[in-house]
């Protein structure tokens, strides 16, 4: 039986089955790294919603993307879609500060996590996605034509 590639999955494969599997494969604290990220996305937002996308890269949503998990080398790369308008008074962000958009905090082997915090970040950014949402006027009904 052939192994698949997790980057490139199936229709079967789930999106928390396709990220499982990017841990099991990392198999080093990059793994490990993903593994407690991805359980404090949870913790902080229950109804978070797991995606797959761009061939191999685990995304978290809740009302548009909250972030993104990418694993390199030397770092594991938890980037939040909209950063640059997120509150960060523990200062996590630490990479891609250069852009209007997105902000990244890179992970490397050692280094200790601020749950707390993190968790904090990851709900203002929650909340800054619901509250986009709830501005966003409804879309009008087509009324169709009838003959």
């Amino acid at each position: 039986m052939a192994k698949s590639d997790p980057k490139e999955g199936t229709a079967e494969d789930s999106p928390s089955l396709l990220i499982d599997g990017r841990i099991k494969e990392l198999s080093d604290w990059r793994g490990e790294t993903l593994a407690r990220v991805r359980t404090l996305i949870q913790q902080a937002d229950p109804e978070v919603v797991e995606e797959w996308k761009w061939r191999g890269v685990p995304v978290w949503s809740h009302d548009g993307i909250i972030c993104t998990g990418e694993t390199y080398k030397n770092v594991v790369k938890m980037t939040f879609a909209k950063g640059a308008s997120l509150e960060d008074p523990s200062g996590l962000f630490n990479s891609s500060m250069e852009g209007n958009t997105r902000r990244a905090i890179d992970f490397h082997e050692g280094d200790k996590i601020d749950e707390e915090a993190l968790k904090a970040l990851i709900r203002a950014a929650v909340a800054l996605n619901t509250a986009a949402r709830a501005a966003r006027p409804a879309r009008s009904q087509k009324k169709s034509k009838s003959a």
